[in-house]
């Protein structure tokens, strides 16, 4: 204790700060036990790169990551008396050239990628969490035309394709569909609840974890990602939760963690698990498995020394 199991660094992620090592020495200096190095992976179209990326290639994007596998590995080996560092990454689905080329990536690296933060960052091909007014262009992109019910039916189901596709170990934060709206219940669009349900039922029959995820916190949130809807049908089905901070930076490391402890306690979660390595493989095919965290979470002195 603490964990995390989603993090980013300026040196691998254009809208990040800092390098990779100042993110792992931060999470030491916080006392973190287990941190997981999950950059995004590439992106294949040029219509899919961010502002910030003007002066990058495609090809560039493949080095980066290339890149970000042999620091995190180097940085592994370099602070294992320290900390358990878990190598991963980030998927995308913007077409589905992304989980073709996923599948390719995880072939040819499969000795260094450790497991997966299952993501979805599009709907239609269009960004959601990149700012208000591109999110307003995905909900007003053809076919949904301002359908909100549409426009989460399409993300629910690339997310379950994601899920059924690859059994990503961790599932990163599940509702940022509605990044922007808050306070939008899923069950006022009927399909759409339908599909976030099963979803939620698939992951849990698999054994992935749901990651807390503390980011939301700093973008507006009251609560982390998820919010309590998904979290009590969660609990529902017999889901186990871990958390994460989704750092972009050493600045963001534990960030808001002793507001997502609040937001535990109101949620009544009780139980806290992390990946571990194992000799065997899991149903992804990745030598990682979940282990539950002993104890009483809330006692941990990471907690009542106050956090971030």
């Amino acid at each position: 204790m603490p964990y995390s199991h989603h993090s980013h660094s300026g040196q691998f992620c254009k809208h990040a700060v800092g390098t990779l090592e100042d993110v792992v020495q931060e999470a030491i200096k916080q006392g973190f036990e287990i941190y997981g190095l999950t950059e995004h992976v590439p992106r294949y179209r040029t219509e899919d790169l961010y502002p910030e990326e003007a002066t990058l290639s495609l090809d560039d994007l493949t080095s980066q990551f290339d890149a970000f596998l042999a620091e995190a590995h180097r940085l592994q080996a370099l602070y294992a008396e320290q900390i358990t560092l878990l190598v991963g990454l980030e998927t995308e689905y913007i077409t589905p050239l992304d989980l073709d080329k996923l599948e390719q990536l995880l072939s040819r690296s499969s000795d260094k990628v450790e497991y997966l933060v299952g993501s979805i960052h599009h709907v239609g091909g269009v960004p959601i969490d990149f700012d208000q007014n591109t999110f307003n262009k995905a909900l007003e992109n053809s076919p949904f035309a301002n359908n909100m019910e549409s426009f989460l039916n399409s993300y629910f189901d690339a997310q379950l394709e994601l899920f059924q596709r690859f059994h990503p170990e961790v599932i990163g934060h599940f509702d940022l569909c509605k990044l922007y709206n808050p306070s939008l219940s899923f069950a006022s669009f009927p399909s759409a609840w339908e599909k976030a349900k099963r979803n939620i039922r698939y992951a849990v029959d698999y054994g992935a974890l749901f990651e807390l995820n503390a980011a939301a916190l700093r973008k507006g949130w009251s609560s982390s990602y998820p919010a309590i809807d998904i979290v009590q049908v969660i609990q529902q089905y017999g889901g186990r939760f871990t958390l994460s901070d989704d750092s972009h930076g050493p600045h963001a490391v534990g960030l808001n963690y002793h507001r997502m402890a609040d937001y535990m306690r109101h949620a009544e979660i009780n139980e806290l698990w992390v990946l571990e390595r194992s000799k065997t493989k899991n149903i992804g095919g990745r030598y990682v498995h979940a282990r539950k965290v002993e104890g009483d979470w809330r006692g941990h002195k990471f907690w009542t020394k106050g956090c971030s």
